[in-house]
């Protein structure tokens, strides 16, 4: 099964790593890191670098195509090239997904309009403009293609697809596998369970984060 994780300037690395440890599991996967030039792509810190093997030319039809976020989507939202790539690969696709941010380049491309969709909490306006019917779940599937809410969630998106794929023991035995067990520190990972005032520092703080 071949699988294509889009790979850009400035992306978020959960967005593509946590998708890409659990869905390299499945049986007879192959995934590739693609981007619109090989190479390496740096994060949104700028500390890491994620690299591409592709390019967007030598990946056409791939059954699961994963999209990630970070604040590189921005100025991804008006590029032809990209834009027509996932265009192109949802068209024969079996799945087509995203996380945090990457919601707002399927909708960019036309695939959400007038779908629920989902993204990080703090980009569903932006995510309503392009189109979408932004909705407060982790996970929201319409038809083939599977949205996640921020960062972290990509793991639980790669999970429900796996079940899709293999069924759900193979992504029971993934989760085991990776030890996927989460039990944080603090409530408060959803903007409706935080404390108010952490909500606030995190718009604060969000200027260019996202």
């Amino acid at each position: 099964m071949e699988i294509a994780i889009l790979l850009f300037d400035e992306l978020t690395a959960l967005d593509a790593v946590g998708p890409y440890e659990v869905l390299s599991r499945l049986p007879g996967a192959s995934v590739s890191f693609v981007a619109a030039q090989p190479g390496p792509q740096r994060t949104e810190n700028r500390m890491l670098a994620l690299h591409a093997d592709l390019a967007l030319e030598q990946v056409v039809s791939p059954e699961i195509v994963v999209i990630p976020g970070g604040i590189g989507t921005r100025s991804l939202l008006a590029d032809r090239q990209i834009l027509d790539w996932i265009r192109r690969v949802h068209s024969t696709s079996l799945w087509t997904t995203s996380v945090c941010t990457g919601s707002l380049l399927l909708a960019a491309a036309g695939l959400l309009d007038g779908l629920e969709a989902t993204g990080h909490w703090l980009a569903m306006d932006t995510l309503a403009a392009l189109g979408a019917e932004p909705v407060s779940r982790r996970i929201v599937q319409q038809g083939k293609i599977i949205t996640g809410a921020g960062v972290s969630a990509g793991i639980d998106m790669a999970l429900r697809l796996a079940a899709k794929v293999a069924g759900p023991e193979w992504a029971q035995a993934i989760q085991l596998g990776i030890e996927y067990d989460p039990q944080p520190p603090f409530v408060g990972g959803s903007v409706g369970t935080a404390p108010p005032e952490i909500v606030e520092l995190v718009r604060a703080r969000a200027n260019g984060l996202i």
